[in-house]
């Protein structure tokens, strides 16, 4: 079933990234009968509703090899660890504050053979060094994230777009974008995933 969803919406990826993305239903459900980091709900359909959610960031924008991305709130790994295993020649930094999800993290990355993936148990804010992008999936509001994000940015763009934060969100997102005091641009997922998980979810790019 995984294998027909990577088919169905990413026809064109290596198999070697195919291969590892199907692994990952396996491993998660491994590890989330020790420790729960995907919602016992989710688990089953975790290639839809965490893999190729995670992997929109990707559809909308491949990073240039070099690329330094910051994964702020991983929880168990999402978006960084599907975007790590297709885009081998960037670099990952996967961070949450909850240490034993940063450990499945770390095993998960570690069996996968994923080179360009660290993880670290550490507060967003606290992270130092520079970044092409933060990246988040459903972590905290937009203006929370712009918060921990400043400073993060590197001043060199490598990629068809200028560097900044990319954001996965649910919902009625208007009053949070509102908030947020600066330029938000918002995108379908499901322009570019025809699954009814994703009719209520967008991505949301704010450039720096």
């Amino acid at each position: 079933m995984d294998d027909l969803v990577l088919q169905k919406f990413l026809p064109n990826l290596p198999s070697s990234a195919g291969e590892k993305l199907n692994r990952l239903s396996d491993l998660y459900s491994t590890w989330n009968s020790k420790i729960n980091v995907v919602s016992r709900k989710d688990i089953e359909h975790l290639m839809v509703r965490h893999v190729l959610h995670s992997l929109s960031v990707y559809k909308f924008c491949p990073f240039q090899p070099q690329s330094k991305i910051l994964d702020i709130g991983t929880g168990g790994g999402f978006p960084g660890i599907p975007l790590a295993i297709v885009m081998p020649e960037v670099q990952f930094f996967l961070v949450d504050s909850i240490g034993k999800k940063i450990k499945v993290v770390q095993e998960i990355a570690s069996e996968l053979q994923l080179s360009n993936v660290t993880a670290a148990h550490q507060r967003a804010e606290l992270v130092k060094g520079k970044f092409d992008f933060v990246v988040s999936r459903a972590v905290a509001p937009l203006s929370e994230l712009l918060q921990w994000s400043r400073g993060k940015f590197s001043n060199q763009h490598l990629n068809a777009i200028p560097n900044g934060l990319i954001c996965l969100k649910g919902g009625d997102l208007l009053e949070e974008i509102k908030a947020a005091k600066t330029e938000v641009q918002q995108f379908a997922i499901s322009d570019w995933f025809n699954d009814p998980f994703f009719e209520t979810k967008a991505l949301l790019y704010l450039p720096v």
